[in-house]
């Protein structure tokens, strides 16, 4: 497999030209970019008439990584031409009556096939509920098959993403990559460094990604009790204190707020919270968050053979931790840029959610994690 990686910004333009000549069918492009490319897609384009042949993805940010630093309203781009492993790509842009969790089974069979190896993810960051997908993939897909990607992103802004789907720029919109052969070496990590404070609440009120009450008082109050000053900057100041969720049943997973119904006192999260779950507030610790990010990639960095090609690194955080971290946010790219073999190339975006198994098992729908998807091919195919 042969990996390039090129960055746009509107003061250099493209970073690499003329572009790799190597559209072809088993040639994937992803791209993230900024949310302000929805009203100039002239760059996008660029690429998508060069590369006609090829598989087009990818979703608006919350910041693109681009090798070990971050940008905005710029595009982080991967080229990578396969040698042995096919593709085939499905999206949907959905209506307000339609059902998210049934369109996404319906899109996984149609990527169900033999030699089915992976699936790639990414999806409108506001308005499709994460969690409605993850069961509708649950639905059709045996569970050895891995799914990554995560929800787009539109800085701090939260209302209006993008997901690139049937070569435009799309609102409400899920896309899927299906990768098959037994070539592809598909890894990943996914890694949090959260700190949970605050007294244990149990969900007494709750539908799908809404939550009303936190025993039996309204959730967005409580909420604000704890932000004191800082509530006043809601959603946005949210994404700092995340909840931890756990029922007994399925593994804990981190919620991020990323809205609010001050009629209803609901707080609307990136992800479904289990009925009757038990709740507990989330803090940043710095030093934690930057070795989970490290943790993250050396979950997958052992397993890369570099004399088998090149291979690329797929960074995917949550724009939690970059509001946490604030002017060292890189420091936490700069920790896998340290873990990951110096011929790795790794591009990524800030997102409003991650999708990963932990380390084995299940794919779930996370907030607050770094996320990492190492992407190439094996010699002994």
């Amino acid at each position: 497999m042969d990996v390039y990686t090129l960055q746009y910004t509107k003061e250099s333009s493209w970073s690499l030209t003329p572009f790799p000549d190597v559209d072809s069918k088993q040639t994937l492009v992803l791209i993230f970019g900024g949310h302000g490319f929805m009203q100039n897609s002239a760059a996008i384009e660029e690429l998508h008439q060069y590369y006609s042949q090829a598989t087009i993805i990818g979703c608006s940010t919350a910041g693109e990584i681009f090798h070990d630093k971050i940008y905005d309203d710029s595009l982080s781009v991967a080229i990578l031409q396969f040698k042995y492993t096919t593709l085939k790509v499905v999206c949907k842009k959905l209506t307000t009556t339609e059902n998210v969790e049934q369109c996404s089974a319906e899109l996984a069979s149609e990527l169900l096939a033999n030699g089915l190896a992976a699936i790639m993810l990414f999806n409108d960051g506001l308005r499709i509920n994460g969690s409605d997908i993850m069961r509708g993939l649950s639905r059709v897909l045996p569970p050895d098959i891995p799914v990554t990607g995560g929800m787009a992103g539109d800085g701090e802004q939260f209302k209006r993403t993008w997901v690139l789907c049937n070569g435009g720029l799309q609102e409400d919109c899920i896309v899927m990559l299906g990768l098959y052969g037994n070539a592809l070496d598909f890894q990943y990590g996914s890694k949090g460094g959260w700190d949970i404070f605050g007294p244990e609440r149990r969900v007494t009120s709750s539908v799908g990604n809404v939550l009303y009450e936190l025993d039996s008082k309204p959730a967005l109050s409580l909420y604000k009790d704890y932000l004191g000053e800082m509530a006043a900057g809601l959603p946005a100041t949210g994404v700092l204190y995340p909840l931890l969720v756990s029922d007994g049943e399925h593994q804990d997973v981190v919620r991020t707020i990323i809205g609010v119904n001050e009629d209803e006192g609901a707080l609307v999260l990136a992800g479904d919270v289990y009925p009757h779950a038990k709740t507990r507030l989330m803090h940043a610790n710095f030093d934690r968050l930057i070795m989970g990010a490290s943790d993250a990639a050396r979950d997958i960095k052992f397993s890369y053979d570099s004399t088998c090609g090149q291979a690329l690194a797929l960074a995917i955080s949550c724009f939690g931790r970059r509001k946490v971290l604030k002017e060292q946010t890189e420091e936490e790219v700069e920790a896998v840029r340290d873990v990951l073999d110096t011929d790795i190339s790794m591009i990524g975006f800030y997102s409003y959610g991650e999708f990963s198994p932990l380390s084995t098992g299940v794919c779930e729908l996370h907030n607050q994690t770094m996320t990492i998807t190492l992407i190439s091919e094996r010699c002994d195919a």
